[in-house]
């Protein structure tokens, strides 16, 4: 009996009974799945979003939904062989489902990793610096960010079933927003079961998530300016979608990451026998084939010196010949089948289009010599196109062949190939294989406008590169013109795409009491207990600590600068001190004052303080002479819980002088005992 996908709404799964689409496996072109959505009601799915999801994410801090996804990424590693056994039937062999699955579980664990190390313990986060605006100090501004209160619907894309709807639902759920995810048809399955393993987790709130495996039907309709649509795919269904109705009314953040004309460029100075010429054909093979090509990151145009487009032809020829095509289960298969037959379709049509322009120099329009393959299924070989007169084609530039595609092209010189790479009128990503930083320079001022991401491989970093077409947690994928002019991932940056930023204005007492940590000019209430007394959870952001005095002397300065070994000019020099427009005369060492505050300020009994493990912003801001006599104010600054029994305290350690003038400031970093 055939397998009918089911939707998962209102926190329960159902099944659709009519209006079923067919989902064929891309191996054999059988039956696998069906799949649809009527009977889904697409304003309660929004409604059971907005007011079941969205509350209950909400009244989580960022640490607590950062342990979510944490948890959610190693439900899926747990279960990932399940997965991978789905996988082949959308044509991906055992590395392209390694990229998909165990990829999206990484991402995941990635951003819950920055989300616990960088985001607060509360639900508001603090954007950018406090603003001082009255003269007196009681008016100022801050920026904060705050969770939307609407859904993240999430349309993904056939090529990456897991990985897509991993990488684009952390951040959202991250913010504190819930998600609606619509898989593409063609490897609906894969998506449907890998979501599955995150409800039977049993991690998330109620109305958290929410899948839709068929057509979205009206959803749109009930959009509001508190949803953010994010869509992968192609360019016309991304205009159909900017160009909604509702998008436009309700100004709907929408986040687009549409396919585009990456390209590559072979450097000047990359001869045949150079490492990096042999890298350049070895990543472009790579691209071609991994996934059958259907990577929105895939390299569709290989730009050469003129004078060695025969030699890269040839290599590539060489290299594309060892490609074995067929069923991804057998292993010496290297590349497997298009996720579907419209796709094959698809990629032929294209192929055609750019034969018109270009010689096909490697493959075959039909499959070739398949490994253990069915001929029913979505098989095509590698094909390399060649354009010796790329100016005088349109086609290689304009249309993506989303598939094992790419077209050889020459330049004359380098202006020539940062022309030629914007010629693709944005996109993704841009490699260059060069061992000359010049050209480096020259590519990134040059056509960094037109590209979201740009890699250069060398000799030196080949053996820890990514590769051209790996989309990275920690930097944004997404890309200009083309490409759609979205961005994800890139660390924390993606979750701020559900996240409102506001101004706040108001007194600094009020400000410190919304964003739960002390402000410049905000209270600093103080106390008998010395704060290194407190344990994590009875410190209150904004209690001070005031130090003693201490006088530094010019004893003090010799025997530092004898001790540690700096003797610059002005701590040991008095007339060259003294032509100093800075100094004016022997100053006290920097760090020195460091360590006379440090000894001001610490109790030196065990107590909960646990460790000190670093100060951040240091600045020194007026010089200290002999004679001057230095203090501290030690203020609790902020807090973020790490765990259970300790939790981190940023302190803000001012260092002033006995006129109450600043001589230096920063923040000291422990780690205390809840």
């Amino acid at each position: 009996m055939t397998h009918i996908l089911a939707n998962y709404t209102d926190d329960r799964w159902l099944e659709a009974k009519t209006g079923l689409a067919d989902i064929r496996s891309a191996l054999t072109g059988e039956i696998v799945a069906r799949t649809g959505s009527d009977g889904v009601e697409f304003g309660a799915v929004l409604d059971h979003a907005r007011g079941v999801g969205g509350p209950a994410l909400r009244a989580l801090t960022f640490q607590q939904r950062a342990a979510m996804l944490k948890a959610i990424g190693l439900a899926i590693l747990e279960r990932k062989d399940e997965l991978y056994a789905l996988s082949a039937q959308t044509g991906a062999t055992r590395h392209d489902g390694w990229i998909d699955i165990e990829g999206g579980a990484g991402t995941l664990l990635a951003l819950a990793s920055r989300g616990r190390k960088e985001l607060p313990d509360d639900v508001i986060l603090i954007d950018g610096d406090f603003e001082p605006i009255g003269r007196r100090g009681t008016f100022a501004g801050q920026h904060v960010y705050t969770s939307r209160q609407g859904a993240a619907v999430q349309i993904n894309a056939f090529n990456f079933p897991v990985w897509g709807m991993l990488e684009k639902m952390g951040p959202a759920l991250l913010a504190g927003v819930p998600v609606i995810v619509k898989p593409a048809t063609a490897t609906a399955q894969l998506a449907e079961a890998a979501f599955r393993i995150l409800i039977e987790a049993k991690i998330l709130p109620a109305g958290s998530v929410q899948l839709v495996v068929g057509s979205l039907g009206d959803l749109f309709d009930h959009l509001t300016g508190q949803d953010v649509v994010s869509f992968t795919g192609s360019a016309e269904t991304a205009a159909t979608i900017a160009g909604h109705p509702a998008i436009a009314r309700e100004a709907v953040r929408f986040i687009a990451e549409r396919d585009s004309l990456n390209a590559s460029i072979l450097g000047p100075d990359a001869a045949p026998g150079t490492p990096e010429f042999e890298l350049f054909v070895a990543e472009v093979v790579r691209e071609m084939t991994i996934k059958a090509g259907q990577k929105c990151t895939a390299i569709r145009r290989a730009i050469v010196p003129e004078a060695c487009i025969d030699d890269v032809q040839e290599a590539l020829c060489t290299a594309l010949g060892k490609v074995v095509v067929g069923d991804p289960a057998v292993e010496s298969v290297t590349m497997g089948a298009l996720a579907s037959a419209a796709q094959k379709q698809d990629v032929l049509e294209k192929t055609r289009q750019i034969g018109e322009e270009a010689t096909l120099v490697f493959g075959a329009a039909d499959s070739g010599s398949l490994k253990d393959g069915d001929a029913r299924g979505a098989f095509v070989s590698p094909l390399l196109f060649r354009t010796d007169a790329p100016w005088a084609s349109d086609v290689v530039h304009d249309v993506e062949t989303f598939g094992p595609v790419a077209t050889l092209m020459p330049y004359r010189d380098l202006a020539d190939a940062v022309a030629l790479a914007n010629r693709g009128k944005g996109a993704l990503v841009l490699s260059c294989f060069t061992n000359d930083p010049a050209v480096v320079r020259a590519l990134v001022s040059g056509t960094g406008p037109f590209h979201g991401r740009m890699l250069f491989v060398d000799r030196e970093s080949a053996g820890e590169s990514t590769g051209h077409g790996s989309p990275l947690p920690m930097l944004v994928h997404g890309g200009p013109g083309r490409a759609g002019g979205g961005e994800e991932m890139g660390g924390l940056r993606g979750v701020r795409h559900y996240l409102q930023r506001t101004a706040l204005q108001g007194s600094p007492r009020m400000l410190a009491a919304v964003v739960g940590s002390h402000l410049p000019g905000a209270p600093q209430p103080t106390g008998e207990v010395h704060p290194f007394r407190l344990r994590f959870d009875a410190l209150c952001p904004g209690y001070t600590h005031h130090t003693g005095t201490r006088t530094v002397t010019l004893e003090d300065i010799e025997n530092f600068a004898h001790f540690t070994g700096d003797t610059f000019y002005a701590h040991m020099d008095e007339e060259a001190a003294a032509r100093s427009p800075i100094f004016g005369g022997r100053v006290a060492h920097g760090y020195l004052l460091l360590s006379f505050a440090a000894g001001l300020f610490v109790a030196p009994e065990e107590g909960p303080v646990l460790a000190n493990y670093g100060l951040e912003g240091l600045r020194f801001v007026k010089p200290v002479k002999p004679g001057e006599t230095i203090k501290v104010a030690l203020t609790v600054k902020a807090k973020t819980r790490r765990s259970p029994d300790m939790g981190e305290v940023r302190w803000g350690v001012a260092i002033t002088n006995q006129d109450d003038d600043l001589v230096a400031t920063y923040d000291l970093l422990t780690m205390n005992a809840a």
